[in-house]
């Protein structure tokens, strides 16, 4: 005997409504519905993401050249330092990586200008040689008390000082704006005698001739500008007037 198609589906269609009204398939519909939902949350966080992924910079891994922005040492290419927000030459190591700023300077340290004292024309510097840890000098003879021939007061704290303590001034390029101010140096002889000493002023490479500087020329790029104690500890005679020596950072 043939079943009648139709129905057999009827049938069919009566056992799942019986079903439905009962709740019996229930439970199944609405596992099946939360699925889809979540399937649907999964898809939109996963394009949130990447979107705000290609959208976004990588802050964190970016590395600043000279003058760029920066944050921490890690924001700095290379020997640069984070210095007041911008990546800059670290002067503890002597770096010259960046031009142009002030204290700038390097191998190939040439004058910025002239200045005329007295009939007499001088070179005048920005830079000084690069800092190594022997670096190459010319050590002077300085009075830092007040009345002495070195003029007005040192430029790091604007004050006189004792010349019985181990005090030296450094060339404009090694001053590198004060930031030198109250660090230690080792100055090392010839005779292989070596003393510590503390930056306290600047030995101007750039001005000079007037009553700030007691009527002195410019200082030559290359200067460390001692107090006795440091001749004495060196076991130099002063009336020398100019010797060599070399220094690092202590």
């Amino acid at each position: 005997m043939e079943k009648d198609e139709n129905t057999f589906s009827g049938a069919k269609i009566e056992g799942y409504n019986s079903k439905l009204k009962t709740g019996k398939i229930k439970p199944k519909l609405n596992l099946l519905i939360n699925m889809g939902k979540s399937l649907v949350s999964l898809a939109s966080l996963s394009l949130l993401t990447f979107f705000c992924t290609i959208s976004l910079p990588l802050y964190s891994n970016a590395i600043s050249q000279c003058n760029g922005p920066c944050g921490t040492l890690d924001d700095c290419d290379g020997q640069l330092i984070c210095i007041n927000g911008k990546c800059n030459d670290d002067p503890d190591v002597g770096t010259h990586i960046c031009k142009g700023g002030e204290g700038g300077g390097g191998g190939n340290c040439q004058p910025s200008g002239t200045l005329t004292c007295q009939g007499n024309s001088y070179p005048t510097y920005k830079c000084s040689p690069s800092v190594t840890s022997s670096t190459q000098a010319r050590l002077t003879n300085n009075d830092f008390s007040e009345g002495g021939d070195g003029g007005g007061p040192s430029e790091c704290d604007g004050q006189y000082h004792d010349n019985s303590k181990p005090i030296v001034a450094l060339s404009t390029g090694w001053y590198s704006g004060g930031s030198r101010c109250g660090k230690m140096i080792r100055i090392t002889a010839n005779n292989g005698r070596s003393v510590l000493a503390q930056v306290v002023d600047e030995c101007d490479s750039m001005r000079g001739c007037d009553e700030e500087h007691a009527g002195q020329p410019p200082c030559d790029n290359n200067i460390v500008d001692g107090s006795d104690a440091v001749w004495s500890a060196l076991g130099l005679d002063k009336e020398i007037g100019i010797v060599d020596v070399t220094w690092s950072m202590s």
